[in-house]
């Protein structure tokens, strides 16, 4: 049994949603449990749609458009997806009264683009005989708490999925499940969304329930690539790389899983395998716990672009105990999350990635040190095998030193996965295709 995850993208229009349908129907004898993001943009268009109602005007035309033509050219009944658009127009209806939108509603207008998205799957797969059917993840025990726009699942998501599914994965039911990813609902019956990651998680915590064989994620390229393709031409698939090193790579900008959905799979064991869906005969990379074989010592480079950095000295605060904690507590009431640090006695140098305002913050800073702030930096990630962190940063370092790149702040992280370079934003692209030469030839 296996579970399969496609993004908004792979199900954008009819000939994506054909196309899906037959990678579903290429894997049916592994009993996979599918699931789905809204068609496209459709996200997107739904929040247009809600600020056009806050400001008077209730406007469907757009969504409906989409979902009644995709319908029509895969010649599927729309009368499912006509009743969750009327449904839609009503709340836009009532958004339009009131003139304004909370976040429980918000969670509640989102959850219209996946939940059409699995029954227009469903409809399709059935038409080309293949019994499927749509669940809105609620159906299958999906409970989160009252969180909206980022809510969490419940602990009890791990026995509810199981008793819902069973007759799926028992063999007393063969239509093949279409669940909704990203959404959930509360103890009191409210559609909640889960954040950012929020369809990955749906697959993760399916397959970690249901202990699948394995759950995998369809994109556009072979895997996990060595480095973003559309930077360097020759980058290539990782064939496996281990929880720790996949979550790296995301917090660090590589287009993986979201680090949150590798919770469940990490504490089932549950491997997950990366695919493409234009080139299903690759294997992909596989997400395991350890590697099967021997640890290469560079697995991926990454970037993360538009970063501050804060350097942060206090000569006041020389051997006195609570300087860092008196730092990070600003971070903490400004909700402002950090990535790299790197420490010396009296002096914090740290970089955030936000276009929030960072005026209180600093203010806040200055209270007990000096503080500089620079602007226009990225983070270059090195996701490695850290024990072998001279080597790498030996042959790394020299690559960089002769293309007169300044390397201005490097943290090793406590994971021991990864090692983190700060440069200027405008020569991170140059640093990811350098280094990668240095790594991979």
């Amino acid at each position: 049994m296996i579970v399969m995850k496609f993004g908004g993208s792979s199900v954008a229009n009819a000939d994506r949603i054909k196309h899906v349908a037959s990678i579903i129907k290429a894997y049916r004898e592994k009993r996979p449990v599918v699931v789905l993001s809204a068609m496209g943009d459709t996200t997107d268009h739904l929040l247009e749609a809600a600020d056009k109602a806050v400001s008077g005007i209730v406007d469907v035309a757009g969504v409906a458009q989409l979902h009644e033509d995709t319908a029509r050219e895969l010649g599927i009944d729309i009368q499912t997806v006509q009743l969750l658009l009327d449904e839609l127009k009503q709340l836009l209806t009532g958004i339009s009264m009131l003139k304004e939108i909370s976040k429980r509603s918000r969670d509640y207008l989102v959850s219209f683009g996946e939940r059409m998205s699995v029954r227009m799957m469903a409809a399709y797969l059935n038409s080309i005989g293949i019994p499927a059917k749509f669940y809105d993840a609620w159906d299958v025990g999906f409970i989160s708490d009252s969180h909206y726009m980022s809510a969490e699942l419940l602990d009890d998501v791990w026995n509810t999925i199981p008793s819902h599914l069973d007759g799926y994965k028992n063999g007393t039911d063969d239509a093949i499940p279409i669940v909704t990813g990203f959404i959930a609902k509360d103890a009191a019956g409210n559609i909640t969304t889960l954040g950012r990651g929020g369809s990955d998680l749906t697959a993760t915590m399916i397959g970690a329930a249901l202990s699948v064989d394995e759950v995998q994620t369809w994109k556009d390229v072979d895997g996990i690539m060595t480095a973003d393709p559309r930077l360097v031409k020759d980058a290539k698939p990782v064939p496996e790389v281990t929880y720790e090193e996949a979550q790296e790579l995301a917090m660090f900008g590589a287009q993986v899983l979201h680090p949150r959905s590798m919770l469940p799979v990490r504490k089932s064991g549950t491997p997950v395998r990366v695919k493409n869906s234009y080139n299903i005969e690759s294997p992909g990379s596989i997400i395991v716990e350890k590697h099967s074989g021997k640890v290469p010592p560079v697995c991926a480079i990454t970037s993360v672009k538009h970063v501050s950095i804060f350097d942060i000295v206090s000569t006041r605060m020389l051997g006195a105990a609570g300087f860092l904690a008196h730092i990070f507590n600003q971070f903490l009431k400004w909700n402002v999350s950090i990535d790299v640090i790197a420490t010396s006695e009296v002096s914090v140098s740290c970089t955030v990635n936000t276009k929030a305002d960072l005026s209180g913050l600093i203010a806040d800073l200055k209270n007990v040190a000096d503080v500089n702030v620079r602007t226009g930096k990225a983070i270059v990630t090195i996701v490695c095998d850290a024990a072998h962190s001279s080597a790498i940063l030996a042959s790394g370092f020299d690559a960089l030193a002769d293309e007169g790149i300044n390397v201005q702040m490097i943290s090793q992280g406590a994971s021991k996965v990864n090692i983190s370079v700060l440069v200027d934003e405008d020569e991170a692209d140059r640093t990811v295709t350098i280094l990668h030469k240095a790594y991979f030839g």
